[in-house]
C-alpha cells in the first residue's frame, strides 16, 4: 500500500474499512459482554445485587433487560474509529520506523531492533490515539449504559455522549485513561513481537511455513499478547467511566490508586474480568485477513 498509488491505496484502504466494519459488527455483542464485565464494579447504574454472573449470564440478560439491538451499542464509534486509526497508523507508521530502526540489522542487532520494534509501534500506536481516543471513549460509555428505555439511558448516542462529557469535564474527561492506554499497547506489541518471533524461529523452515500453521501461530500470539496486556485494558476502562462523575462518585484518584484499589477490593483475578470473552472475539481478527481479500476482489 503506497502514496505512489492513489488508486491502490484507496482500494486497500476501503476494502479494509468494509472488512472491519462486518467484522466489527459480527463480534460487536460479544465485545459488549466484555466490557461489561470489565466495568460493571464501577458503572452507576449496575447495583451489586444486578451484577452479571458472567460471560453466558451477560450474554442472556442484555436482550431481555435492554432489548436484542442493544448487543450493537458502542459499535458504530468502533466501525468509525477504524477509517482514522487506519490513516494515521500508515501515515506515521514509516515515518517512526525511519527514527527507531533505520540502519538496524534485525539479523546482527536483535534487541536494537526488538527495542525499535516497541518504539516506533507505541509512538505510532500514541499518535493514533491521540486523534480517535473521544471514539473509543464513547464507545465504552455506549457499550456499559445498560438503561432499557431512552428515559433509562445515560447517553442517547455517539454525539450525545462526546457532548455531555466535554461539557462536564472538558477535553480531559474525554482523554481519561489515555496514559495507560499507551502502556498497554507497548506491552501488547512486546508481548505479540517476542511471542511471534520465537515461535517462528522454533520452526524448521520459517521461510516456507504452510498458510494453516502460519495463521495458527499468529492466532495463538495475538490470544497471548492479548491477555498479557488485558489488565492495562480493564483499568483503562475504569477510568473512562469515571469522567462525568461529581468528586464525590469518584471512585480511583489517579492511574496508580485504580491499580491498587482494583487489586485491594477485587483481587488480582479483577483485572482479567471479560478476558474469555476477548479470546473469542479474537476470531474477529482472522474474518477481517480473510473478508479484506475478498471485498477487494468483489469491489474492484
Amino acid at each position: 500500500m503506497s502514496l505512489a498509488d492513489p488508486v491502490a491505496f484507496m482500494k486497500d484502504f476501503v476494502a479494509g474499512g468494509v472488512a472491519a466494519a462486518i467484522s466489527k459488527t459480527a463480534v460487536a455483542p460479544i465485545e459488549r459482554v466484555k466490557l461489561l464485565l470489565q466495568v460493571q464494579h464501577i458503572s452507576k447504574q449496575i447495583s451489586e445485587d444486578q451484577r452479571y454472573k458472567g460471560m453466558v449470564d451477560c450474554f442472556i440478560r442484555i436482550p431481555k433487560e435492554q432489548g436484542f439491538l442493544s448487543y450493537w451499542r458502542g459499535n458504530l464509534a468502533n466501525v468509525i474509529r477504524y477509517f482514522p486509526t487506519q490513516a494515521l497508523n500508515f501515515a506515521f507508521k514509516d515515518k517512526y520506523k525511519q527514527v527507531f530502526l533505520g540502519g538496524v540489522d534485525k539479523r546482527t542487532q536483535f534487541w536494537r531492533y526488538f527495542l525499535g520494534n516497541l518504539a516506533s509501534g507505541g509512538a505510532a500506536g500514541a499518535t493514533s490515539l491521540c486523534f480517535v481516543y473521544p471514539l473509543d471513549f464513547a464507545r465504552t460509555r455506549l457499550a456499559a449504559d445498560v438503561g432499557k428505555g431512552a428515559n433509562q439511558r445515560e447517553f442517547s448516542g455517539l454525539g450525545n455522549c462526546i457532548a455531555k462529557i466535554f461539557k462536564t469535564d472538558g477535553i480531559v474527561g474525554l482523554y481519561r485513561g489515555f496514559g495507560v492506554s499507551v502502556q498497554g499497547i507497548i506491552i501488547y506489541r512486546a508481548a505479540y513481537f517476542g511471542f511471534f518471533d520465537t515461535a517462528k524461529g522454533m520452526l524448521p523452515d520459517p521461510k516456507n511455513t504452510p498458510f494453516l500453521i502460519s495463521w495458527a501461530i499468529a492466532q495463538t500470539v495475538t490470544t497471548v499478547a492479548g491477555i498479557v496486556s488485558y489488565p492495562f485494558d480493564t483499568v483503562r476502562r475504569r477510568m473512562m467511566m469515571q469522567s462525568g462523575r461529581s468528586k464525590a462518585d469518584i471512585v480511583y484518584k489517579n492511574t496508580l490508586h485504580a491499580w491498587s484499589v482494583i487489586y485491594k477490593v477485587e483481587g488480582g483475578a479483577a483485572f482479567f474480568k471479560g478476558a474469555f470473552s476477548n479470546v473469542l472475539r479474537g476470531t474477529g481478527g482472522a474474518l477481517v485477513l480473510v473478508l479484506y481479500d475478498e471485498i477487494k476482489a468483489f469491489l474492484f
